[in-house]
């Protein structure tokens, strides 16, 4: 019987007396990582985190937040169960939480990814009886590209710009997609990209941890039109079609990055001219790839295509049991 359950307050793990990313006030939270849908402000009486998020965390739910930090693969107790965190290669300080208590072990995973990003700590893959996964892109049609790939996409694509005289708006999360495009960008070039207010806050907390990434610079109230000409901007997605936007003129193009860029018709819905097929979280064959790798016996999906997925594990015989937990995250909608 696993040892996480769903509950109107989120993952609720009884025999340690504590939930994971909690969506209503608890005493006790395990955050698995610093997006808007798995941090919330005042949820708990205490939470849990890993030290490389706990700048982060304190930017999303303030700076007296009751956080206490660990370092990835320190045991600790809680409950009654052993319970350490582990890197998910999902954004800087993500993590997975691993269960230990009555002769079993759960992880749960959080939001993950395998491939490379030079900003995060690489997944760590944790073997355990019951492993709860991400769904996020559980659709074969979800395959992405080496990232070196985008990256030199996208590089491109600022270039067109360069000749054209002409900005390039990259809208991308402010948390991990941004600054994981500049660092993928300062092992091509060493350029200067102007950002949004929102994207500087986060990448400066990334700097501060060491983070390689290409400079930048606050997009200035001062600047319109013509002074944008071959620029490449990063800028979150709740700038689209606000006044933001109308100081770079109409020659401007716009993109966006994300892994639902992978479908057609996605980048038309959105309303950008390019679209970059980037995501910070685990496709198909990654999914299923970790999944086998963990040896779990047993398979709970949150999250996106949770369904489809929990169905294909078991006709496929992939797994002896998969079953679907009930949250609220948001998956590549983190903000």
């Amino acid at each position: 019987m696993a040892l996480v359950t769903s509950t109107p307050s989120g993952l609720h793990c009884a025999i340690g007396q504590f939930h994971i990313d909690p969506s209503a006030p608890v005493e006790v939270a395990v955050l698995t990582h610093a997006h808007a849908d798995h941090a919330r402000a005042q949820m708990a009486q205490k939470y849990i985190c890993t030290n490389d998020s706990i700048a982060l965390l304190h930017k999303r739910l303030g700076a007296d937040a009751p956080l206490e930090g660990h370092a990835y693969g320190e045991r600790f107790s809680l409950g009654d169960a052993i319970v350490s965190l582990h890197p998910a290669g999902h954004v800087l300080g993500s993590a997975q939480v691993r269960i230990a208590a009555r002769g079993e072990v759960d992880v749960v995973s959080g939001d993950y990814k395998r491939s490379p990003d030079p900003t995060t700590a690489p997944c760590e893959v944790i073997p355990c009886d019951v492993f709860v996964t991400e769904a996020t892109f559980a659709l074969p049609v979800y395959r992405w590209d080496a990232p070196s790939v985008i990256a030199r996409e996208i590089l491109e694509w600022w270039d067109e710009g360069v000749r054209a005289q002409r900005p390039s708006v990259l809208f991308c999360y402010s948390l991990g997609k941004a600054q994981r495009i500049l660092g993928e960008l300062a092992q091509l070039c060493n350029r200067r990209v102007l950002v949004h207010g929102a994207t500087e806050a986060v990448t400066a907390i990334y700097r501060a941890q060491g983070i390689a990434m290409l400079p930048t610079e606050i997009v200035s109230d001062k600047m319109r039109g013509s002074a944008f000409a071959g620029e490449l901007v990063l800028a979150p997605p709740g700038a689209m079609a606000t006044p933001w936007m109308r100081r770079f003129g109409a020659k401007v193009e716009t993109g966006f990055a994300s892994g639902w860029m992978r479908v057609r018709g996605a980048r038309r819905r959105r309303g950008v001219d390019r679209g970059f097929v980037l995501s910070d979280h685990a496709d198909w064959p990654e999914l299923l790839d970790t999944i086998a790798a963990t040896g779990a016996r047993e398979v709970l999906t949150t999250h996106g295509f949770k369904e489809a997925l929990a169905r294909f594990l078991v006709e496929d015989g992939r797994v002896e049991r998969a079953g679907v937990l009930t949250t609220d995250f948001a998956g590549e909608g983190d903000v």
